[in-house]
């Protein structure tokens, strides 16, 4: 519950979603955003972590009205974020793309959930920012064949690969190549295809 004081909201923030703001804005470039059962202790999650220590890993909870405000003023002034996104984390970050994209330099989306009904309560808006999306082929979740089509029609600058894999993509994540993904170059060579 928000009580309406800033400094007493952004503690409640930090203390529910374990986030303790230093004042580095420099440090928070890239942010992961979980799956809706998963939190900041999933295998990918942790998986990140040790890559990239600096990476935000904070824990979303309720619904996705909820998780999107907790987002919002979490990340609210900052520039040139990177946000990657598993499943419900990656609807999250393309909401959050749709209407913040100055904000945002890429999106990397694992088996996003944009076949899911919430995402119709947002105005769908063209996203240019380059974005690299992953399902698994054996994805009964958020299947291929429901997520490419609505993908093609958001992203204009989407590179995709459908990996051996079910929805949790357990086999193949930590094989990606997470360097090249997460680094800020534009140019990157030997990326999944774009689409």
């Amino acid at each position: 519950m928000l009580l309406g004081n800033l400094a007493t909201d952004l503690l409640i923030i930090a203390y529910n979603t374990g986030i303790f703001y230093t004042g580095k804005q420099e440090a928070m470039k890239i942010l992961f955003l979980h799956g809706l059962e998963s939190s900041s202790r999933g295998s990918k999650a942790k998986f990140l972590k040790e890559k990239f220590p600096d990476m935000l890993i904070p824990d979303f909870s309720g619904s996705l009205s909820v998780r999107m405000a907790t987002l919002a003023s979490m990340i609210r002034g900052q520039a040139d974020l990177i946000l990657v996104g598993s499943s419900f984390g990656g609807l999250m970050a393309t909401i959050y793309e749709m209407a913040n994209e100055a904000d945002i330099n890429r999106l990397v989306l694992l088996a996003p959930a944009l076949n899911f009904p919430e995402f119709s309560n947002y105005p769908i808006t063209r996203i240019t920012v380059p974005t690299w999306m992953f399902i698994g082929s054996d994805d009964t979740v958020t299947p291929a064949k429901l997520v490419v089509p609505l993908a093609g029609n958001i992203f204009e600058n989407l590179h995709y690969e459908e990996v051996a894999d079910d929805h949790m993509l357990a086999c193949t994540f930590r094989h990606f190549d997470w360097q090249g993904l997460l680094n800020r170059q534009e140019e990157r060579q030997q990326l999944p295809r774009q689409v």
